[in-house]
C-alpha cells in the first residue's frame, strides 16, 4: 500500500512556494518607495530637477503672457475695425442727408434769386414809368388822357408793389421767419380789440388815403381846367 505523506514536508513545501511568489511580486511595497534595484536620487539630482521644473514654469508663464498680449492686440484690432465700420456707415448717412438738404436749399435759393431778380426788374420798370410822368408837359387837349394813363401807371405800380410785399416779407421790414413771431390768432385778436377814436381815425386814413389822393388830384385837374 502506498506510504503516508509526511505532513511536515507538505507544510514546508507550501511555505517555500509562497515565499517565492512574494519575492517575485512584492504587492506589499509602498508607492513612494523606489523601484527595486534603483538607488535613491541624490541632493544634487533633486536640485537639478527642481531647477528644471522652475525653468519650465517660467517659460510657461512667458508663453501665457505672450498669448495674453496677442489676445489683447486682437481685441483692440476688432474694436478699431468695428469703430471704423460703424463710423463709416454713420458718416455716410450724415453726409448723404446733409448733401440732399443743402442741394434742395441751393435749388430753392436759386429759384428765389431768379424770382427776386424778376421782381427787381418789374419794380425798376414801374419806377421808371412813374418817373417818366411829367404833368407839366401835358396840354389841355390831352390832359384827361394823360391823367388816365398816369393813374393806370400808378395802379399797376401799386399792384406790383403789393405782389412784391406778399412775396418778400423783407420789404415790409419783417424777417421771413422772425423769432418769437406772434401767432396769427393773436394778430386777428389785436385787430378786433376795441379802439379809441384817434386810433380809428388813423386806421381809416391808412385805408382811404389812396382814394383821397386820387380825388384830390382830380379836383386839382378840374380847378386848373377852369
Amino acid at each position: 500500500m502506498p506510504s503516508e505523506i509526511d505532513t511536515a514536508d507538505f507544510v514546508e513545501a507550501e511555505l517555500t512556494t509562497r515565499s517565492t511568489a512574494v519575492a517575485q511580486h512584492p504587492a506589499h511595497m509602498s508607492a513612494h518607495d523606489p523601484p527595486p534595484g534603483k538607488p535613491l536620487p541624490t541632493r544634487q539630482e533633486l536640485d537639478h530637477d527642481i531647477n528644471t521644473t522652475q525653468s519650465r514654469l517660467a517659460e510657461l508663464r512667458q508663453q501665457q503672457e505672450q498669448v495674453e498680449r496677442e489676445r489683447a492686440a486682437l481685441e483692440e484690432f476688432r474694436r478699431r475695425q468695428s469703430e471704423f465700420l460703424n463710423g463709416r456707415t454713420e458718416m455716410s448717412q450724415h453726409l448723404i442727408r446733409g448733401l440732399g438738404l443743402l442741394t434742395d436749399a441751393e435749388q430753392k435759393s436759386r429759384r428765389d434769386a431768379e424770382q427776386m431778380a424778376r421782381t427787381i426788374a418789374d419794380l425798376r420798370d414801374k419806377l421808371e414809368k412813374i418817373a417818366a410822368l411829367r404833368e407839366e408837359t401835358w396840354t389841355q387837349e390831352v390832359w384827361n388822357t394823360e391823367l388816365t394813363r398816369a393813374l393806370t401807371t400808378l395802379e399797376n405800380a401799386r399792384m406790383e408793389w403789393n405782389t412784391a410785399l406778399s412775396r418778400w416779407p423783407m420789404l415790409s421790414g419783417t424777417p421771413e421767419n422772425p423769432a418769437g413771431a406772434p401767432l396769427p390768432g393773436r394778430d386777428e385778436a389785436s385787430l378786433l380789440r376795441p379802439r379809441n377814436f384817434f386810433e380809428l381815425c388813423r386806421l381809416g386814413l391808412a385805408m382811404t388815403w389812396p382814394v383821397a389822393a386820387v380825388g384830390l388830384l382830380i379836383l386839382l385837374v378840374l380847378l386848373l381846367r377852369k
